[in-house]
């Protein structure tokens, strides 16, 4: 036998699930992460022109003229593009070392932060003592 659904009772579960979900999409964390593939998937293209453009051909150069994009092997019926793969590597690497640079600045200013945060808090700190032994001082 078929359950019987009650309509109020489904409504009312239905719009729960909303109000969730869209308590979840408005946390910050989301948004930043939804802000980084964006910004991370423009960074991308901007070094894969990097190194298409102007490092590949300039290490094809120094490589006596070698383009590592038609680098191939063919093995029987497949035709295996190695050149690709270095290209894609070296892409790899240049992103990587990107992010690391800029995660490392980043850490920087968040250190100088930190350290403005930890002085204010202990000159406060001092303060609060200061008051509280005027106080000792004041009730004997």
């Amino acid at each position: 036998m078929a359950k019987k659904i009650d309509k109020k009772e489904a409504l009312k579960k239905g719009s729960k699930a909303i109000n969730e979900f869209k308590e979840f999409i408005s946390r910050g964390n989301v948004v930043d992460l939804a802000v980084g593939v964006i910004i991370g998937s423009a960074f991308g293209k901007i070094v894969s022109s990097i190194v298409d453009d102007i490092l590949m051909p300039l290490l094809g150069i120094v490589v006596g003229g070698l383009d590592f994009t038609n680098l191939s092997i063919k093995i029987g019926d497949a035709n295996v593009k190695y050149g690709m793969f270095i290209q894609n590597v070296i892409d790899f690497l240049i992103v990587a070392a990107c992010i690391f640079f800029l995660v490392k600045v980043i850490n920087k200013f968040n250190k100088k932060e930190e350290e403005e945060v930890e002085v204010i808090v202990n000159e406060e700190l001092e303060t609060l003592k200061e008051i509280r032994d005027l106080l000792k001082k004041g009730k004997k």
